[in-house]
């Protein structure tokens, strides 16, 4: 009978951790993913960062829309933080993170939103 009741409250207490793991979280008033939906691009950079101004560039000629915020702003800083991030460029699409100048993850998640850059 004991066995019965322990094996009904882990069930019970799994369903629920599984109903709670598909909660939408809430997010930091200044991650960039509360503004980016599942289609917006934000990208972190800074005037400075090499890999930053390859990317820009590679997005101005692909047409890309995005939003910049420069780390070097208070805007940009609190971005940063509220990511966790430590390095430029980081890119959010929609509310995927892509940390670095990474190819190819910035081909699999723009290709389904037009931009076939990679």
């Amino acid at each position: 009978m004991r066995l019965l009741l322990l094996l009904a409250a882990l069930a019970l207490a799994g369903g629920w951790m599984h109903l709670r793991a598909e909660a939408p979280q809430s997010l930091h008033p200044d991650d960039p993913r509360s503004a980016t939906g599942k289609t917006g691009i934000v990208m972190l950079a800074a005037e400075w960062c090499g890999y930053c101004r390859r990317q820009q560039a590679e997005f101005a000629a692909g047409k890309v829309r995005y939003r910049v915020l420069d780390i070097d702003t208070p805007d940009g800083a609190r971005a940063m933080q509220a990511l966790g991030a430590r390095g430029v460029p980081v890119t959010v699409i929609g509310q995927t993170v892509i940390r670095g100048y990474d190819t190819a993850a910035l081909a699999e998640h723009l290709e389904p939103l037009g931009y076939p850059l990679y």
